[in-house]
């Protein structure tokens, strides 16, 4: 076994590798859900306790951000696990995270930094989940390819 894997059971319970690059990918979409998980319970929080312009709106806007958590953090946990199906998932989270990034980036002041950040972190996840060697340990065949 090289250094580039690290022994995992995939679905059927047999065991494989799990590339270093699948291990990234699942890292990075873990630490976007923690931060949208994290920022939903503070907006929410402050919804709550604070005194917002509008009560509703805050606490409306904490709750969808807790609940958007779950798409990357379930897509992590099947990145890790090498289930095919959370490669989707984990995809649309960085298809996601980029107009955001630009909007951030648009905004200027403090928002700047946070967006080339999230643009940086989106595009290096997209970049991991379409490699090559990701897509074989997750058994996903391109087009053309089924068996």
């Amino acid at each position: 076994m090289s250094s580039e894997q690290k022994p995992v059971q995939d679905a059927d319970g047999a065991e494989g590798t799990r590339p270093r690059r699948l291990t990234y990918a699942a890292v990075l979409a873990g630490l976007e859900g923690v931060v949208l998980l994290v920022g939903g319970l503070w907006v929410l929080v402050l919804g709550i306790t604070g005194a917002p312009d509008d009560r509703q709106q805050a606490v409306t806007l904490g709750i969808t951000l807790a609940v958007l958590a779950l798409l990357p953090l379930l897509a992590t946990r099947g990145l890790l696990l090498r289930r095919g199906w959370s490669r989707g998932p984990a995809v649309i989270t960085q298809l996601m995270a980029l107009p955001v990034a630009y909007n951030l980036l648009k905004s200027g002041g403090v928002a700047v930094p946070v967006g080339i950040v999230l643009a940086v972190v989106a595009v290096a996840a997209l970049v991991l989940l379409v490699n090559r060697e990701t897509t074989q340990a997750l058994g996903i065949k391109g087009p053309g390819r089924a068996e």
